[in-house]
């Protein structure tokens, strides 16, 4: 897939809302809640035009009897994709639109998401910098099959300040 940075827009939120409204519809109560994470919800991050979710779940395992139904719904079923008690759907095909994450309720891949969100959007001088990495990045890499791997130690750098924040703000 090609690398598609693009400025934020306000329009990534209505569409957060949207898709969680239509997945109600399809997961009914298994769903406990909804949020949005990575660039997309960062006000003033460039970003790849692609909402990441997440569906925070009672069961993971109940999750997997809806993969027939998504398919149907043209969701990509990608299963675990190397995150151990994630399930992810992709929407879009080419041109993704959605990364659908469920995680159930007590995996800390929650908390990990959504502490790097809130930093960020605590800390505008961050996001500047992750959105000019980003630029360079996308410049020097055509497709975000070397795009991706390309900024994982940048993000994990910027994991780590933000989970030693996140630990700061809650002795305070």
């Amino acid at each position: 897939m090609k690398v598609r940075l693009s400025e934020f827009s306000e329009d990534w939120i209505r569409l957060f809302h949207e898709e969680a409204n239509f997945l109600k519809s399809v997961f009914n109560d298994e769903i406990v809640r909804f949020e949005h994470f990575g660039s997309t919800s960062v006000p003033g991050m460039k970003a790849k035009p692609v909402i990441d979710m997440m569906c925070i779940v009672k069961n993971i395992n109940n999750i997997d009897q809806y993969n027939e139904i998504m398919h149907s719904l043209h969701y990509d079923v990608a299963g675990e994709w190397g995150i151990q008690g994630r399930r992810l759907f992709r929407k879009g095909g080419e041109n993704r639109t959605h990364h659908i994450h469920f995680y159930e309720t007590n995996n800390p891949q929650i908390e990990r998401h959504l502490v790097f969100r809130d930093y960020l959007r605590a800390h505008p001088e961050e996001v500047a910098r992750y959105s000019n990495f980003k630029e360079e990045l996308a410049r020097s890499f055509e497709n975000t099959i070397e795009y991706s791997p390309a900024k994982k130690t940048f993000v994990m750098e910027m994991e780590k300040l933000a989970l030693a924040w996140f630990a700061d703000t809650q002795q305070k």
